[in-house]
């Protein structure tokens, strides 16, 4: 059992260094972000002013060493666009993020589950055909091309809502919306997929033989046990979300962390990327040890196996 905890947890710091360590080499080795940030007319006394001001200048190894300290220790290090503090920057940005990324993530369960599992219910009929169909068509859309249709559609030619920004709950409903597409076709793809299984199992017939009513058996004896690869499938969609945001925020300009990426890599403000990718890289790696963790309290054998 603490074996089990121990290599989740060892596994989960293990991944935190290595994206650490791959963000600051790929941002080393994609161009001088000094030319970037003062401009092409600046005089080479001034470029050098500059790195020496930001101690770039320094080896990389010394850099590397410094940057991974203050990851460690959540120093985030300042801006070198606004002279502000990265961490602060980035907390402006992450109530938008969570609270765009938690409406499309409770819609997209509360759509993709249960239709997954009335298409398994329903399975070769009409009904299961439309609802698959409709699960891939979101699943295949990009989502970039989806929340301009959505823009086209219901802000340029129905003016029913705002095409972008903050302020009201109506300028939420499109981005939440787009975000949710992918993520709900998923969870109706992989729900039918594991009911279906499950409702093959020989318990399952056992209870209809007991006599057990049919939703009964649906809801405290299949679904439970077709839990586990919905949980995979929950937890790995987080990273997606993520991932997503950065698009929808764009195409919106909803002011999360998506955007806030996206401008900082434009700008090559380097000390902000770095603590956007470990903030995402924590995110998406515990929600994967939650994930982990949850397997072996769903199932005692994944446990003893590890």
């Amino acid at each position: 059992m603490t074996r089990f905890w121990v290599l989740k947890i060892l596994r989960t710091v293990l991944t935190l260094w290595f994206v650490v360590t791959f963000a600051f080499v790929v941002l080393r080795t994609s161009g001088d972000p000094v030319v970037a940030l003062v401009g092409a007319d600046a005089t080479p006394e001034e470029v050098e002013q500059f790195r020496q001001l930001w101690r770039l200048d320094d080896p990389l190894w010394i850099q590397y060493f410094r940057y991974v300290i203050q990851m460690a220790t959540g120093q985030f290090g300042i801006s070198y666009r606004d002279g502000r503090e990265v961490i602060d920057i980035i907390i402006e940005r992450v109530p938008w993020t969570l609270i765009l990324g938690l409406f499309s993530y409770i819609g997209a369960i509360l759509i993709g589950v249960p239709a997954g599992i009335v298409a398994a219910i329903k399975r070769g009929s009409t009904f299961d055909n439309l609802i698959m169909a409709t699960a891939v068509f979101g699943f295949a859309l990009p989502n970039f091309f989806l929340g301009i249709l959505m823009i086209l559609l219901f802000s340029l030619s129905l003016q029913w809502l705002p095409s972008s920004g903050t302020g009201t709950v109506w300028h939420l409903i499109m981005p939440a919306i787009t975000l949710a597409t992918f993520t709900a076709g998923t969870l109706a793809r992989f729900t039918r997929s594991a009911m279906l299984e499950v409702l093959d199992k020989l318990y399952i017939r056992a209870a209809a033989a007991k006599g057990v009513g049919y939703w009964k058996r649906i809801i405290f004896h299949a679904l439970p046990n077709a839990s586990i690869p919905l949980v995979t499938i929950i937890g790995l969609n987080i990273g997606e979300l993520i991932g997503g945001a950065i698009v929808v925020e764009t195409v919106f300009a909803w002011p999360g962390v998506g955007r806030l990426l996206v401008t900082a890599v434009s700008s090559r403000d380097l000390a902000v990327v770095q603590g956007l990718v470990l903030i995402m890289a924590v995110t998406m790696v515990l929600a994967n040890l939650v994930v982990d963790l949850l397997y072996g309290l769903l199932d005692p054998r994944i446990r003893v196996q590890n």
